[in-house]
């Protein structure tokens, strides 16, 4: 099922208008906690046209993926991104934590999709991870995505804080440790800042890299503690996105931006409201979504 095409993304704000032509809008199904089906429907209605599942679907779908892909066109929704999971360099068994990407590579071309993200669980409890520790993921992600793309997935390496690679130093490492041409990367703005990043130079510095983003959002929250932080709907933290859509219209950006929010920041809040708070903010600043 191909990308469907939308308007050209406009920003207007402190720094003007902004278009980002090539941009297409997802939200990601993760809020939802499971409950698929329920996401699929609210962010139809709020009119994007991708969304991103997670692993989880395919204990229930993978083997009838035909009944998700029919859900998905019944509510005019693309696969933009499916969340593979970890690949964990510690095992000791490489071939099986292979096997596990390719087994949901397959079921995301079954899906139409063409984007799976991967993370890693690696990281040491105490202390940076060691360089040789980076290496091998990049090396790890580089034989993941060799195998993808032989099924015509591309696979995209997820920053993440906790993480190998939280910081921009770490990513650095493990994307210089793997191939273009078989590993790329799903920018998550917030993961980034949080782990010390400017996110609008990140854009630039992998401009030839970025497949998809995360648009996202967080804040400090400094009275869980020094260091404690929470993602929160857009424009409810302190992610500068007007910055972001300059450096994405500066590379001329052609892929998806994705809305993530781990979890809903309010209780008294239901996942619908908290994604119509992100279209709401979006619509405001000029976003045509």
């Amino acid at each position: 099922m191909a990308a469907l095409a939308l308007p050209a993304l406009s920003f207007i704000g402190s720094v003007g208008a902004v278009s980002v032509p090539g941009m297409k809008l997802g939200y990601a199904s993760i809020t939802w906690g499971g409950n698929d089906e329920q996401a699929i429907k609210d962010i139809s209605s709020l009119g994007f046209k991708g969304i991103q599942l997670r692993a989880n679907t395919f204990k229930e779908y993978g083997t009838r993926p035909d009944a998700l892909l029919d859900i998905l066109k019944t509510h005019k929704l693309d696969l933009c991104m499916f969340s593979s999971g970890n690949a964990n360099i510690n095992t000791g068994n490489d071939k099986a934590v292979i096997d596990q990407h390719l087994e949901n590579a397959a079921f995301i071309k079954k899906l139409g999709g063409q984007l799976m993200q991967v993370t890693n669980s690696s990281r040491p409890k105490e202390g940076a991870p060691n360089t040789a520790d980076l290496k091998s993921y990049g090396r790890l992600l580089n034989d993941i995505g060799k195998r993808t793309l032989d099924l015509g997935v591309q696979t995209v390496y997820h920053n993440h804080m906790h993480q190998l690679g939280e910081t921009p130093e770490e990513i650095a490492v493990i994307m210089e440790n793997c191939d273009e041409k078989y590993v790329n990367l799903l920018l998550d703005i917030a993961h980034y800042q949080q782990g010390g990043g400017n996110p609008e130079a990140a854009i630039r510095q992998y401009k030839s890299r970025i497949k998809a983003l995360h648009l996202k959002d967080v804040r400090q929250t400094p009275e869980a503690g020094p260091k404690a932080y929470k993602f929160v709907e857009l424009g409810q933290g302190e992610v500068n996105l007007a910055t972001v859509l300059v450096a994405l219209q500066e590379i001329q950006f052609k892929g998806w931006g994705i809305i993530e929010l781990d979890a809903v920041p309010d209780k008294d809040k239901t996942p619908l409201e908290c994604a119509k708070i992100s279209h709401t903010y979006l619509k405001s600043k000029g976003v045509k979504i």
